[in-house]
């Protein structure tokens, strides 16, 4: 069972996935995991490979959801991209780091694509 702030997160990546669509993405995993950690959704924008971190805020109270993507996480997201792309053998593809940040306003999010947002941290 999760909890409420689960489900938030749960909620959160699902807007984020259909957002993506609607903006020309092709899901291609959601929440991939390996021992290393996990990637809430790759996704294919044109012929690049895309990494998505999903971070939803409910208020601005912690700032902008954007900017919650520390050096930390980026090391870690990075190494499980790098994973990801010698196991599913595409190192010859582009890829990219995009953030997708969502600020909850009850019925109404704001929904937006931070593409590039970070450079391959390890």
């Amino acid at each position: 069972m999760l909890d409420k702030r689960q489900q938030f997160g749960q909620k959160g990546e699902s807007l984020a996935a259909r957002h993506l669509k609607k903006n020309g993405y092709k899901i291609l995993e959601q929440n991939y995991r390996t021992k290393m950690g996990e990637i809430d959704i790759i996704a294919k924008d044109k012929e690049t490979i895309v990494f998505v971190e999903v971070k939803a805020r409910r208020s601005h109270h912690f700032g902008n959801p954007k900017w919650a993507v520390t050096p930390k996480k980026q090391r870690k997201i990075s190494m499980v991209a790098l994973y990801y792309l010698k196991a599913t053998n595409q190192n010859n593809l582009k890829a990219r780091f995009d953030v997708v940040a969502i600020r909850s306003k009850h019925d109404n999010p704001e929904i937006e694509i931070v593409k590039n947002a970070f450079e391959l941290a390890y």
